[in-house]
């Protein structure tokens, strides 16, 4: 993302959503919510390339986190091997016990490094294809994928944009969905920390080195495929 005015190119800031994890990774509630949210069973998750499969066209994701549902639509025309990797991630239980780390009002809010650090580490080399084609852009409530500047650098972590940050389009950041419920409930995330926590640290440590530091940091509860995405 740039400044301002015409904030240097996006690729820096998202390289602070990605080289510090945000999708490449070396660079850019209905259930019980009395404790923070913990990864799911990581046993599953130890194998990215025998998960691999393909999405459906549309299909709607659903996240429980600390501060309430919101529910995600994906068009996987938009970005098609975002939208197949996003789909095997939720299905299979990434995002449970991940932290929101990186909340910046009018921006973005950011997630997607697992909170056990083995699983992490597996998958931040499980890099994919970038998707050729921008087709849908960066505006408030577009769900899009983090990445440095070095081509086919997403793995995991993803964003939620804020506000119109359709300036990221040209730099390639192509939005795989959108949110269609709880847009109030990411406007209430914790963003008092800004981007202070280390993405490093939160690789190599886990939810351990943020429920430590950062304690206030909100989080997805479970996350789950809801189809068909029936529109309302």
């Amino acid at each position: 993302m740039k400044n301002s005015t015409r904030p240097a190119p996006a690729w820096a800031t998202l390289a602070a959503l990605a080289a510090t994890g945000c999708g490449g990774g070396d660079d850019p509630a209905s259930e019980d919510v009395e404790a923070p949210g913990e990864p799911a069973d990581a046993s599953a998750l130890m194998d990215p390339a025998a998960l691999a499969e393909t999405a459906p066209e549309t299909f709607r994701a659903r996240f429980e986190t600390s501060k309430g549902v919101f529910v995600v639509e994906v068009e996987r025309a938009w970005a098609p091997l975002g939208a197949d990797r996003f789909y095997v991630l939720v299905k299979n239980g990434f995002y449970d016990g991940v932290r929101f780390f990186r909340v910046m009002e009018g921006f973005v809010a950011q997630f997607g490094i697992h909170g056990d650090p083995e699983v992490s580490a597996i998958w931040r080399e499980a890099r994919f294809p970038d998707d050729s084609v921008v087709v849908a852009s960066n505006t408030r409530g577009m769900v899009t994928y983090a990445m440095s500047s070095a081509p086919n650098s997403r793995t995991t972590q993803i964003f939620v944009n804020y506000g119109d940050n359709s300036r990221l389009d040209e730099d390639g950041f192509a939005p795989f969905g959108r949110v269609v419920e709880g847009m109030e409930v990411l406007d209430q995330l914790h963003g008092g920390y800004s981007e202070t926590p280390s993405q490093a640290r939160i690789q190599a440590e886990g939810n351990a080195y943020l429920e430590e530091d950062f304690p206030e940091l909100d989080y997805v509860v479970s996350a789950t495929v809801a189809e068909p995405a029936g529109r309302p």
